[in-house]
C-alpha cells in the first residue's frame, strides 16, 4: 500500500477521558493480513490459446525480437509493454524495475545498509550534516561539517557526480568496508577513515514531546515496518510525563504499510470496532477490526491532516473519525483509497496492481475520482484544489447528497467522494507562503545560504546553546544571513512585489532557519518544537483540546 468542514464547536459530544472510557463495548475480533504473496506463476494460470490476448502479445514480441531491422533490447520491450498496459488503468497501478523496487521498499522496511550519515550537497561537495548516533561513521570519528571528497580512491567532490551515484558508492552490504577521504575545517591535510558498513535504522517518527502540560505530540512521517514500535515507545514515554490528550500529526504523511496503520488505529479503538475493509472485483471482502487491547482507549486524540496526507494516514484518520474517536483538524486529505497488490517478477522487478478499494467504517471510500488512463489530470489535482479555492476556503467545496454518510456512534454527517474532510478546517495561509518565498525556495537560495551559514558556525552554535530552552529564548537569525538571501534573490531577478510581501517572507524565512538550526544542533524533535509554535493547524488543535466532538 504504498495511501464537511464541520466547524461548530458548540454542537458537541465530549472527547475527554471520561467519555473515552465509556466509549468501548468489549467483544471478540481478529486483525487480518491483507495479502499472502506467492510467486506470480503460482497466482495466475496463463491462457496462451490461439485467440488469447496474451498469445497475441507474445507473438508481437517474437516478431520484433527476431525480425526487426535493428537489434532490440528484449527486456526493455517487455518493460515498455507492461507500462503500456498499466498506463490505461488507474493512477496507482505501476511497474518498477529491480533497482527501483529495492529503492522504493527501503524507506518502509525500517533500515538500510551503509555508513550512517545525514548529508547535503554544498557546491558539488558532500557535507555531513549529522552522523547517525552510534552508527559506523560516528564510531570512527567522522563529525558534522566534514566534507567527503573521496570514496575508495574515487574523487566525488567538484566533479558534478549525481547524488544517486554518490549514495551508491557509500552504501553496501553490512560488514563490507569503504575508504572515506575527508576534508575538515581547521585541519590542513585530508583525513582518511575506514568505515565498516552496518544496518542503519530509518525512523518514521519525526517528533515526540509534551507540547503543553497534559498534551502529548507525535508526528509520523510515514507508516513503515517499525513505525508501530516507535509509536508505542513514544506513547509510553509521554504517558509517564502525564499525557492525557494526544495530538497525532499526520500532515504530509504519504502512507506506507497497512499493517502499521491498523496496529496504530487499534490502540485507540474498542473491541470489534471496524478500522478499514477492502473490496474488489476478484478480491473477497477483507475486514480489519480492533482487538480491544489498545493502550490509548482513554486518551483524547486530535489528528492533524492536510492535502498531502494519504493512504495509510487516511485509514488512521478516517477510522478514528468514523468511530467518533478523534477530532480531525486541517485540510481535506489526498484521497488515495486504492489497494495495490505487489506481484514480484523473477528478475526482482514488481508490478503493483490495484485490486480493491479501501472503505472506512462509515462505508465511504477514501479514493478520489479519476479517469482511467489520464495520469496528468490526476497529478494536477492539488493544483486544481488551490486554484478552485479549496485549500483556503472550505465553502468552495460542494458535496453531492448521494455522498452522505454517518459516523458509527454519534451519527454525525460526513461525506464521501475522496479523502477525509476534517472536523475543523484550517485554511492554507497564502500570506505566509508568498510568491516571493516560493521563488526563492525553487531556486534553492534559502537552503544554499543556510547550509553555508551552519557549516561555518556549527561548532560555535553547539558550544553556545547547550540547552534547548535557552536557544528558543535567545537565538536570533543573523541579519547578514537574511541580507545574503535577499541579495542572491535580487541577483537572480527574484524580488518582492512590495514591502509587505518582503516582511512576511523574511519572517517566514527566519522561522524556517531557526527550526533548521535547532535540527542541526539537536534533531528533528527540536525542529518541530519550534516550527509547531507557528503552525496554524497545530494552534487549532491546541485550541480545541478538551472540547467535545463537533456535530
Amino acid at each position: 500500500m504504498n495511501n464537511h468542514a464541520i466547524n461548530n464547536p458548540n454542537r458537541v459530544q465530549s472527547l475527554s477521558a471520561p467519555i473515552s472510557s465509556q466509549y468501548c463495548n468489549r467483544g471478540a475480533l481478529t486483525i487480518l493480513f491483507l495479502f499472502i504473496l506467492l510467486p506470480l506463476s503460482a497466482q495466475i494460470s496463463l491462457n496462451l490459446s490461439g485467440d488469447s490476448p496474451l498469445r497475441k502479445l507474445q507473438m508481437a514480441e517474437i516478431a520484433i525480437s527476431n525480425f526487426y531491422v535493428d537489434k532490440v533490447d528484449e527486456t526493455k520491450l517487455a518493460e515498455d509493454a507492461i507500462k503500456g498496459m498499466l498506463k490505461g488503468l488507474d493512477p496507482h497501478s505501476t511497474y518498477t524495475n529491480a533497482k527501483e523496487t529495492k529503492e522504493m521498499n527501503e524507506p518502509l522496511q525500517g533500515d538500510f545498509e551503509g555508513i550512517g550519515i545525514q548529508f547535503n550537497m554544498i557546491a558539488d561537495t558532500l557535507v555531513v550534516i549529522q552522523p547517525v548516533v552510534n552508527g559506523p561513521s560516528e564510531k570512527v570519528g567522522i563529525v558534522a561539517g566534514d566534507r567527503i571528497v573521496m570514496v575508495d580512491d574515487t574523487l566525488i567532490a567538484g566533479v558534478k557526480m549525481a547524488r544517486t551515484e554518490i549514495m551508491k558508492r557509500l552504501r553496501g552490504k553490512k560488514g563490507t568496508k569503504v575508504k572515506i577521504g575527508i576534508v575538515r575545517r581547521g585541519v590542513k591535510n585530508k583525513l582518511n577513515f575506514i568505515v565498516t558498513r552496518a544496518k542503519i535504522p530509518i525512523h518514521t517518527l519525526n517528533a515526540s514531546y509534551m507540547i503543553r502540560p497534559g498534551i502529548g505530540y507525535i508526528r509520523l512521517e510515514s507508516f513503515g515496518a517499525k513505525t508501530y514500535d516507535e509509536f508505542m515507545s513514544a506513547v509510553d514515554s509521554l504517558k509517564q510525563k502525564g499525557m492525557t490528550n494526544l495530538i497525532l500529526d499526520l500532515q504530509d504523511n504519504g502512507g506506507g504499510y497497512l499493517q502499521s496503520a491498523v496496529q496504530i488505529a487499534n490502540e485507540f479503538l474498542c473491541d470489534n470496532d471496524m478500522i478499514v475493509y477492502t473490496e474488489g472485483r476478484r478480491v473477497a471482502r477483507q475486514e480489519f477490526k480492533a482487538r480491544g487491547n489498545g493502550k490509548l482507549q482513554n486518551i483524547g486524540v486530535y489528528v492533524l491532516v492536510n492535502e498531502l496526507s494519504a493512504s495509510a494516514a487516511e485509514i488512521v484518520s478516517g477510522a478514528l473519525m468514523d468511530n467518533d474517536r478523534a477530532v480531525v483538524i486541517g485540510r481535506r486529505t489526498f484521497g488515495k483509497g486504492l489497494v495495490q497488490r505487489p506481484f514480484n517478477l523473477p528478475d526482482g522487478s514488481m508490478i503493483r496492481l490495484t485490486v480493491a478499494h479501501y472503505y472506512i467504517p462509515s462505508g465511504r471510500c477514501i479514493q478520489k475520482p479519476y479517469k482511467k488512463g489520464d495520469q496528468e489530470d490526476y497529478a494536477m489535482d492539488l493544483e486544481k484544489r488551490l486554484k478552485h479555492g479549496e485549500l483556503t476556503n472550505p465553502d468552495s467545496i460542494h458535496f453531492d447528497d448521494s455522498l452522505k454518510y454517518y459516523t458509527v456512534r454519534k451519527h454525525r454527517l460526513v461525506y464521501g467522494g475522496g479523502g477525509i474532510m476534517p472536523d475543523y478546517f484550517v485554511p492554507l495561509d497564502t500570506m505566509k507562503f508568498t510568491r516571493y518565498h516560493r521563488q526563492l525556495a525553487v531556486k534553492n537560495i534559502i537552503m544554499d545560504a543556510y547550509l553555508r551559514y551552519v557549516d561555518t558556525n556549527r561548532k560555535s552554535l553547539r558550544a553556545k546553546y547547550t540547552a534547548f530552552d535557552a536557544f528558543v529564548k535567545s537565538y536570533e537569525v543573523p541579519e547578514n544571513l537574511i541580507q545574503n538571501i535577499v541579495a542572491e534573490g535580487k541577483k537572480q531577478k527574484i524580488e518582492p512585489t512590495d514591502d509587505a510581501e518582503r516582511e512576511r517572507t523574511i519572517a517566514y524565512i527566519k522561522l524556517q532557519i531557526k527550526s533548521l538550526v535547532a535540527r542541526d544542533i539537536w534533531n528533528m524533535n527540536e525542529y518541530f518544537r519550534i516550527w509547531n509554535e507557528e503552525s496554524d493547524i497545530v494552534k487549532k488543535a491546541l485550541e480545541v483540546v478538551g472540547k467535545p466532538l463537533p456535530n
